[in-house]
């Protein structure tokens, strides 16, 4: 087993995911890029590969459970273990032009099997890699308008932005984060959840406040703290936010 940190990132070929990579692979760390087309994936890795970064890639859908599994098996092939998995994978489905109980089940299913039960199930296949590490990390990327606390407060600039599928997943893995970072308490392993910012991505818009180069920070941040750092908590760019 190498001394060099092994890091999986979901949902890595475009966007804050590839930045995400970029940045934990100009701190040292070999970071495998995982992406549900392979082909994307693969020239995604090659690209940060030509600017000198240790980046493979590796097929992964985090909505199919044999790709899941498949992706596990081919870590502990390569690596043995790994030491930094960042679930960035996620959607945006539902219509801005229609009320919270106009949205479709259809757009709830497809929401919370992408960014629920695809970062749950692929979480649980990681762990027993994530627990041969000397010192792990678990980072859920989540968004502030999954925070129960800002959709409630009239004051909150989320207070107006009412899309239930996608905020109510955020809110579910923020609740997840809890459960876990409880059970691995007192273990090696650090589990956090965070918030971007409003990046300009294909999910985000161009009109968004953040870069992408600054939407990445909080997940290399969380990623990279020390084993007195926070477990379960919910973060951004360093503050912590409300559930």
């Amino acid at each position: 087993m190498s001394d060099r940190r092994v890091a999986l990132v979901t949902g890595a070929n475009k966007g804050i995911g590839l930045e995400t990579v970029r940045q934990l692979a100009k701190q040292g760390v070999h970071v495998v890029l995982a992406s549900r087309d392979a082909g994307k994936g693969e020239s995604a890795a090659k690209s940060l590969a030509a600017e000198g970064l240790q980046v493979e890639s590796l097929q992964l859908d985090v909505t199919d459970s044999a790709s899941i599994a498949r992706a596990a098996s081919e870590i502990e092939k390569r690596h043995g273990h790994l030491d930094i998995l960042v679930n960035n994978a996620g959607i945006f489905v539902e219509k801005l032009d229609r009320k919270p109980s106009e949205q479709t089940i259809e757009s709830w299913r497809q929401t919370f099997d992408a960014n629920v039960f695809g970062l749950i199930e692929v979480t649980q296949a990681f762990l027993p890699l994530l627990r041969k590490s000397k010192s792990a990390r678990i980072v859920n990327v989540s968004s502030r308008l999954g925070s129960i606390t800002d959709q409630a407060d009239p004051n909150s600039p989320y207070f107006d932005f009412k899309v239930p599928a996608y905020n109510v997943s955020k809110s579910a893995v923020n609740a997840w984060t809890v459960q876990l970072a409880h059970e691995l308490r007192g273990s090696r392993i650090k589990v956090n959840t965070i918030h971007p910012g409003h990046v300009k991505t294909d999910m985000g818009g161009a009109n968004a406040a953040m870069e992408i180069v600054d939407g990445a920070r909080t997940s290399v941040e969380l990623s990279l703290i020390p084993d007195d750092g926070p477990n379960g908590g919910y973060f951004h760019l360093g503050e912590r936010l409300p559930w």
